[in-house]
Order: structure tokens, then C-alpha cells, then sequence
């Protein structure tokens, strides 16, 4: 197709790099240190991880394909609504932060399932697993869906191919190095996806003619709602 966006070398490269770093990343946590061999170590890193590498991660669990390709297409498509979910993570991040999160840590427990047991039953933990398990199942097939979809779109490549070895790389690391591996991946996808979110927005509004044309052409085009 005509003026179709296409993959460059470069482009390549980058997509190579980053599925190698990844996986080097869990190799080399599965070959130093403790080596996963406790399940503190594996799952919870020994709760020695600093703040600014966790925060990052944390962050990366929100910027899913989901959101980098489908926010941008919402807003484009039907305004600023959007921007209304800002206030409710407010909520729903300080929450659990002030109030959950310290009792989960010093009761030092592994995950909250385990609090569900504590303070009911096991059949309400398992009931709460079953629940978050079937739910993280249908959400991963939509986030290794949609980049693969997208990369197909530049490549060419096959989109199951696509899926698989995004899988594979992201099973690799993780079985690997625990949550180490999984922290400082997360902490390199993130400084690239916003390195390249931030390239998309200079770009774009440059080519446009600068911020108050952007502006200009969504006031014109009643996408600003519920701000101004």
C-alpha cells in the first residue's frame, strides 16, 4: 500500500536487541547471586530491590499494548473523556498504597492470596487464584495480540510467529531470573516505550506546526471534552 509505514533495518535491529537483552537479563540472574534458589529470591527478589527500578516496573505494568495503541485511537476517535480514568487511579493507586500494601509487607507475606487465606479460608484463596488466573489468561492473549498485530502490520511477519517468540522470550527471562529479571526488563521496556511515545509527540507536533495548531485542530473537531 502506498505510504504504508514499513520496518527499517534499524528498526530491526532495535526489535532484536531488546528480546536479547531481555533474555540475557534473566540468564544472567539465573547464573549469579542467589541463582533462584529460594522462593524469596525468585519471587520476591529478597526484598532487596531499591525504589526507582520497582516504581518503573510497576509503571510498565500499565503501559501494556493495550494502552500505547488503543488510548491514542480512543482519544483520536471519540475526545478527551478519557483522561476522567487519571482521577479514578488516584484512588484506586493510594489505596491499596497507604492501606493494603504496608500490611501485606509486614505481615511479609508472598502475595495476597495468602492474606485471603489468613483471614478467611483456603477455599476463598483458591476461589480468588481461579478468578485472577482466568482473568490474566484473556487479558495476555489481547497484550501479545495487539503488538503482534501491529508488527505484522510493518513486517510482514507472521502474526502467531510473532506472539510465540514474544511469549517464549517473556517465559525465558521470567523462569530465569525471578523477579530480578522481570524488575530490570520491565525497567528497559519502559525508558523505550516512553523514549518512544516522547519521539511520536515532537514529531508529530512538528509536523503539525507546533502545540497550539494540535489545539486548534481538536477544538475544531470537538475532541476536547471535560476540560475546558
Amino acid at each position: 500500500m502506498s505510504g504504508a509505514m514499513v520496518f527499517t533495518t534499524v528498526d530491526y535491529v532495535i526489535f532484536a536487541l531488546l528480546l536479547v537483552l531481555s533474555s540475557a537479563i534473566g540468564l544472567y540472574y539465573a547464573l549469579s547471586g542467589g541463582r533462584q534458589r529460594t522462593t524469596q529470591e525468585f519471587l520476591l527478589a529478597n526484598r532487596s530491590m531499591g525504589f526507582f527500578p520497582v516504581a518503573l516496573s510497576l509503571l510498565a505494568t500499565f503501559q501494556s499494548a493495550v494502552a500505547i495503541l488503543g488510548v491514542p485511537s480512543e482519544i483520536y476517535r471519540f475526545g478527551t473523556e478519557y483522561w476522567f480514568l487519571g482521577c479514578s487511579y488516584i484512588l484506586g493507586l493510594l489505596i491499596p498504597a497507604y492501606i493494603f500494601i504496608p500490611v501485606f509487607y509486614r505481615l511479609r507475606l508472598t502475595s495476597t492470596y495468602e492474606y485471603l487465606e489468613l483471614r478467611f479460608s483456603k477455599t476463598v484463596r483458591i476461589c480468588g487464584t481461579a478468578t485472577f488466573i482466568f482473568q490474566m489468561v484473556i487479558y495476555m492473549g489481547v497484550v501479545l495480540y495487539a503488538p503482534a498485530l501491529a508488527f505484522n502490520a510493518v513486517t510482514g511477519v507472521s502474526l502467531w510467529g510473532t506472539v510465540l517468540t514474544m511469549g517464549l522470550v517473556c517465559t525465558l527471562y521470567t523462569t530465569l531470573g525471578g523477579l530480578k529479571a522481570v524488575i530490570w526488563t520491565d525497567v528497559i521496556q519502559t525508558l523505550v516505550m516512553f523514549a518512544g511515545q516522547l519521539a511520536v509527540i515532537i514529531v508529530g507536533t512538528a509536523r503539525v506546526g507546533g502545540i497550539k495548531e494540535v489545539w486548534d485542530i481538536a477544538v475544531e473537531n470537538n475532541k476536547i471534552s471535560g476540560i475546558k
